[in-house]
């Protein structure tokens, strides 16, 4: 009703050309969300730099998933692989332009992807956000996938800031491919030790060698004919990866005294005591994509995903010692274990069709992902002796339902160009969920120390949600754009978007964008564009909340991580959650080269209002202030707040070379560097939190110095495919500059030196339907430096999480690959 209704506006006489055929975007093979798109890496044509990444780039990396074939192609995208960090061990955020995980829009066939349900707490790259989990897209059914490097809010909405990731499905009648792969970790890696305390029974080691990270996968995709017009493309994909083990050697002591000597076990325990690495996973994924005509005017489209991903990933080692193991259940000590379930769903379903000279997409988008905690191998101290050793703790899910229509048509204005004009509207209704876990996953049982001090509550390494903790809330936004592209002259095109949006929750925001290119000559054009836009607090900030109980002189205090309207955080300053804003300038030129290409362009990004997670304001005069507010028995805790100002500018450049070497094969070479620099230029306080003494900060320079440092302000790709017959070969190296792990002080920072990481992948097509690739990710086993042994006193994770990428050494690959 409502689509045939707007259509009915646009319904009007022959004043306006009609366009032919569908719409731009079902039309052009490569088109994502800015115009026409050539079939190279780097799109030539348009006024905003894109850069294109085949379904065969994404099947020949060593572990054939989005966001690692998106880090290793873009250079001005970075994937952190962090370990010991709860949930993000096994859903990792990647980074845009250094912009937080969430700054970055994702689609898929042009609709708003739903992020994940996790909200990024610890300290990692991309702490506070909840961003798009890209890998719960399988391979196989990936197209190629289109990446705008700038702001596109004016156009597409919330999040667009850094850019946004278009993700094209297939849509294969015919064919399909089967492929197999497996590899694993062989590796060597060297770390700092501390050294043993005097009169050990036991000694040091600084190295090891390790082959792990065992990583099968099996994916499948087939297109099928749906009547004479339509198809089915369907994808499944098996991945079953066993963790690695990156760990230093923990030097402490493990267990107590006997008759004041150290224990004999001591000499004998194994000191590699940590999983700090790639988390175990089994993960099983569909997807189908279809489509067809109901008539010459009206098409049908639609899609469905699941994906099942059971995960488990390490905390830190319990010593048999520790007053947080219960040495009856674990004499050895214990590593207690995260294992999350992850499920993510999507459905989409629309139809697009022509009247009155309009082309017109009207579409309905569902999308949910659930994500539930289960503990292993721990205990619940508080319990004592009957402690389980396995709790449910609960979980959250976030889901998103979308409609939109938009409408397309081409008027002849009298310009060098029919004016292209563009106007939709959407409304989305949005919802997050927190559920408690069991009681003992969370409660105190009592049961005291041999001081008679009492004992934490909960799981060890992750204690449960409690009831307190719980909600169920929804929200709903409402948006109107408009969109102009035309050649004004022959040579200078220019386009103009508009966009406005209604939120139930914090209110209204308008968007715009102007943008232009003009082409000097067939071979050389400027392009560039001003535009403002916005990202909406996300559900996961304003609603996620969690609790743990602190005993200070055997007093429980509940430390929390408030809701930004919670009564104590309000006291404490916190207020709703605002929009950030951004303001955003580009400047470029491409260059034809023979059959190459060049490409520079600048870009210039300032936030304001940036959301952030507040430091763990845990002070005795905060905890003080609270009482004296009415708020007894609260510890303090951290909360959601708008308040940092940053600016990012920096470039890219990307050149592209195609050799036809004749008999000697085809040889293709892409070079691209980016560099990005981030300054924090404001900092939030809060009027309450200002007048204690001493004032606590919230946001410190470990935050600051993590947004300005914590990703490499410069990365360079350089990569070349070569083709002969059946052979064919990839090398690729990729280096990365310095990342700066910072600490309270100047003297705890910690700097990752640059690095360069080579790939190399060889292949042979024994048939033409079966051929096999050989290869290595990370030839040379490259590593990020190592704490020095007074950043790593446990030993557990001796490298910072903030490397670009990761730390698990050389990973070894085979992958067989039939063409059904």
């Amino acid at each position: 009703m409502l689509a045939t209704a707007i259509a009915s506006l646009f319904a009007g006489p022959a004043a306006a050309q009609s366009t032919t055929g569908t719409s731009t975007e079902d039309s052009q093979a490569t088109v994502v969300v800015t115009g026409t798109r050539v079939s190279n890496r780097t799109v030539l044509d348009t006024s905003a730099p894109v850069d294109v990444i085949s379904a065969e780039m994404i099947k020949n990396t060593g572990v054939p998933e989005i966001t690692q074939a998106l880090s290793v192609a873009l250079p001005s995208l970075n994937f952190p692989r962090p370990g010991l960090a709860d949930g993000t061990d096994t859903i990792r955020p990647a980074t845009l332009r250094g912009l937080a995980p969430d700054q970055t829009l994702v689609l898929v066939n042009s609709k708003r992807r739903h992020t994940s349900s996790l909200v990024n707490l610890n300290g990692t790259i991309g702490r506070g956000s909840a961003a798009v989990d890209m890998n719960t897209i399988p391979t196989g059914i990936v197209k190629n996938i289109e990446v705008l490097r700038d702001g596109a809010s004016a156009q597409y909405g919330s999040d667009a800031i850094a850019g946004v990731v278009n993700i094209r499905l297939r849509q294969d009648r015919t064919g399909g491919e089967a492929t197999a792969s497996y590899g694993e970790r062989i590796t060597d890696y060297d770390f700092a030790v501390t050294p043993p305390p005097a009169n050990a029974n036991w000694g040091t080691q600084d190295s090891r060698s390790r082959h792990d990270g065992e990583t099968a996968t099996v994916s499948l995709w087939k297109g099928l004919p749906l009547g004479e017009t339509g198809y089915l493309t369907i994808a499944g994909e098996y991945k079953d990866q066993k963790h690695t083990e990156r760990s230093g050697y923990d030097t402490r002591q493990q267990y107590p005294l006997v008759n004041g000597a150290y224990d004999p076990r001591e000499a004998t325990i194994n000191r590699f005591n940590a999983w700090y690495g790639e988390p175990e996973l089994k993960q099983y994924t569909v997807f189908a994509n279809a489509g067809g005509d109901i008539n010459e005017k009206v098409k049908w489209y639609g899609w469905a995903s699941y994906q099942r991903r059971e995960a488990e990933s390490g905390g830190f080692f319990r010593r048999a010692l520790q007053d947080n193991n219960t040495i009856q259940i674990y004499p050895d000590g214990f590593l207690p274990i995260i294992a999350p379930d992850v499920d993510d769903f999507s459905a989409a379903g629309g139809v697009t069709f022509t009247s009155g000279g309009w082309d017109f997409d009207s579409s309905l988008s569902y999308g949910k992902n659930k994500m539930d905690f289960t503990i292993k191998n721990t205990l619940n101290r508080s319990l004592g002796p009957s402690s389980k050793t396995v709790f449910e703790a609960g979980g959250f899910s976030y889901d998103q339902l979308t409609y939109n229509l938009s409408a397309v048509k081409q008027f002849e204005v009298g310009l060098a160009s029919p004016l292209n004009v563009a106007v939709g509207g959407e409304a989305r209704r949005e919802g997050y969920k927190l559920e408690a876990g069991e009681p003992d996953s969370y409660r105190n049982g009592g049961v005291r120390l041999a001081s008679g001090l009492p004992t934490a509550s909960g799981a060890q390494v992750f204690p449960g949600f409690r009831p307190s903790d719980t909600s169920d809330s929804h929200r709903t936004a409402y948006s109107v754009y408009g969109d102009l592209e035309a050649n004004l002259l022959p040579k200078l095109l220019a386009s103009f978007a508009v966009r406005g949006e209604h939120y139930s929750d914090f209110g209204s925001n308008w968007s715009g964008k102007l943008a232009g290119r003009y082409d000097f000559t067939p071979a050389f054009g400027v392009r560039g564009s001003v535009q403002n836009g916005f990202r909406a607090p996300s559900m996961q900030q304003q609603f996620f909340t969690s609790t743990s109980t602190n005993f200070i002189n055997g007093v429980p205090f509940d430390i929390t991580t408030f809701k930004p309207t919670d009564a104590a955080a309000v006291a404490l300053g916190a207020k709703p959650l605002d929009a950030e804003k951004s303001t955003n300038f580009s400047l470029g030129a491409v260059a034809k080269v023979g059959r190459g290409s060049i490409t520079v362009d600048g870009f210039h990004i300032d936030i304001r209002n940036r959301i952030v997670l507040s430091e763990n304001l845990t002070q005795t005069n905060v905890r003080n202030f609270l009482e004296a507010n009415g708020f007894p028995g609260v510890g303090g805790g951290r909360f959601f707040i708008n308040g940092v100002d940053t600016t990012t500018k920096g470039v890219d450049v990307v050149v592209n070379y195609p050799w036809n070497l004749g008999s000697a094969g085809r040889f293709d070479l892409t070079l691209a560097g980016n560099y990005t620099d981030t300054e924090v230029t404001k900092v939030p306080q809060t009027a309450a939190l200002a007048a204690l003494s001493p004032a606590p900060v919230l946001f410190d320079r470990v935050n600051v110095l993590t947004f300005e440092q914590g990703t490499p302000k410069t990365k360079y790709t350089a990569s070349g495919t070569w083709n002969l017959g059946p052979w064919g070969t990839t090398l690729r190296a990729t280096r990365y500059g310095k990342v700066l792990t910072p600490g309270t002080t100047a003297a705890l920072d910690h700097t990752m030196s640059a690095r360069t990481l080579v790939d190399l992948e060889g292949r042979f097509a024994i048939s033409k339907a079966l051929s096999v690739a050989l290869g290595a990710e990370n030839l040379f086993d490259q590593y990020p430096d190592p704490y020095p042994a007074a950043l790593n006193t446990t030993g557990n994770a001796p490298y910072t999480n903030y490397s670009p990428f990761g730390r698990s050494g050389r990973y070894v690959y085979a992958r067989l690959t039939y063409t059904l």
